[in-house]
């Protein structure tokens, strides 16, 4: 999204032919194979760990950190799998993230007009806002993981990147949406109508 929405900014022109159907699908399938390769290596990583008794997990779902807590066996392995896995998921996409922001930002600055940098910069916001809660949390998780009385905060750092952000995530993009915002100013209009024929009453 960020990609597209540099390509969007910097280069305008050469939009429609640098994002084609099959540029986005080969993205997407990238993405796709990466996220089920990972979910394949955690998998086997993780039925090769013994546990102990009691196996309740100190977490909010049954997280690969989680697990290794309760490990009987040697968890080092799995320790170092999750910092390589780090590099793929976390911190290269952040760096491209971060790379397309700043040439976006550089775009946007240079803009003449003040309505066409708040239209610009309205583009990218709602992407960044979502993005920005999603990877720092995951970075503050898997990047720097926590003990002791830290680790209520990585919890919740937790449900924020598995359920906070695809909660807001449609909300934040809907309310970009011309349709959507008429349909809210509707309903709006309409419980006020309602509120006021039933108080005159």
């Amino acid at each position: 999204m960020s990609y597209d929405r540099y390509v969007a900014i910097c280069n305008p022109l050469r939009y429609t032919s640098i994002m084609t159907s099959e540029y986005s699908v080969k993205l997407m399938a990238m993405c796709w194979l990466l996220s089920i390769f990972v979910a394949f290596i955690d998998n086997i990583a993780t039925s090769k760990v013994t546990f102990c008794e009691p196996n309740i997990i100190d977490h909010l779902f049954c997280d690969f950190l989680a697990l290794k807590d309760i490990a009987c066996s040697d968890t080092f392995t799995i320790q170092l799998l999750i910092y390589i896995q780090c590099f793929p998921i976390i911190i290269i996409p952040t760096i491209v993230i971060i790379t397309c922001y700043i040439n976006i930002a550089v775009i946007i600055v240079n803009i003449p007009t003040s309505t066409g940098r708040q239209k610009a910069f309205s583009t990218c916001s709602s992407h960044l806002i979502v993005v920005s809660i999603f990877y720092w949390t995951m970075f503050s998780v898997y990047v720097f993981p926590t003990k002791g009385n830290l680790l209520t905060i990585s919890k919740v750092f937790s449900l924020l990147y598995t359920m906070f952000t695809p909660l807001i995530n449609p909300i934040i993009y809907s309310l970009r949406n011309r349709d959507i915002k008429k349909a809210i100013q509707e309903t709006k209009l309409r419980s006020k109508i309602i509120r006021s024929m039933l108080f005159s009453r």
